[in-house]
């Protein structure tokens, strides 16, 4: 299955989903959520497909949410559309499977940036590989734009809360190697190769006898219904600063202003 911004391919056991909107550092609008919200609800549903592969193109893994539609209203009606699991779906997040617990483990291939929204997602991944140019961090910190994709609740679980104030607090950029140190990814590899140590890895993990992995995961994995309280508590909060401060810095954004993870001049020192 393909589309404008979605692309998946199925190798063998291994179920690759990546995203395609390379000219925006594959930053995610509502259409792209949705499509990436669909490839997951597919795999978690598809019988050969074993572990998937979440990567993207063009040397990025995911800027985010896409802070242009944000700035021309369009994240409005997303909002309203979104659920914790409605009429038997599974919950959709804004950066579209970030609220569902899947069955199956999911491996993020980290090239480039993967910021923001990106970051959220990558945590929401069982497993990271990245490359020794990549990068995360919550840069959205930069416009008002609230972490409302699990980053307030992963992100301890993954790095411990004192690092994990660090960085939601700070939005600081966290080099690869840093990644690495601190539990935010689990492997590195040279520069191009993040998309096929992660297909190598994925086969390695679907080779191996798959109820008892699932039993095991999803043991480690800890209460989704905790998990689901926790990310209700976290939209609430962040829900009216989308509409508010968020909008704002969206603006702001789609201005010029902020640039390749520069800060705004209202942020500098001395500045009115």
């Amino acid at each position: 299955m393909d589309n404008d911004t979605i692309s998946i391919q199925r190798d063998g056991e291994v179920y690759i989903v990546r995203i395609a909107r390379p000219d925006a550092k594959n930053a995610v609008d509502p259409p792209t959520a949705r499509r990436l919200y669909e490839a997951f609800v597919a795999f978690d549903k598809c019988g050969q497909s074993r572990v998937a592969v979440l990567a993207g193109t063009g040397g990025a893994f995911c800027s985010g949410f896409d802070l242009k539609a944000l700035a021309g209203g369009a994240a409005a009606g997303w909002l309203d559309e979104l659920h914790f699991g409605k009429d038997g779906r599974p919950p959709l997040g804004p950066m579209g499977p970030t609220r569902m617990a899947l069955s199956k483990p999911v491996i993020a291939a980290i090239a480039g940036p993967a910021v923001a929204g990106g970051m959220e997602l990558a945590a929401w991944c069982d497993l990271r590989v990245m490359e020794q140019d990549a990068y995360m961090g919550v840069f959205c910190r930069r416009f008002g734009v609230p972490l409302i994709d699990g980053g307030t609740v992963r992100l301890p679980a993954l790095v411990g809360r004192g690092r994990a104030q660090d960085l939601i607090l700070t939005g600081r950029r966290v080099d690869a190697a840093e990644c690495a140190e601190i539990g935010l990814c689990e492997r590195l590899v040279p520069n191009g190769q993040s998309l096929a140590a992660a297909i190598e890895w994925a086969r390695e993990l679907a080779a191996f006898p798959q109820a008892c992995l699932r039993a095991d995961r999803a043991s480690a994995f800890g209460d989704p219904r905790a998990l689901q309280r926790a990310l209700e508590r976290e939209f609430a909060a962040g829900r009216s600063v989308v509409e508010t401060e968020a909008l704002a810095g969206a603006r702001e954004f789609t201005g010029g202003a902020g640039r390749h993870g520069t800060v705004p001049d209202r942020f500098t020192p001395g500045a009115p």
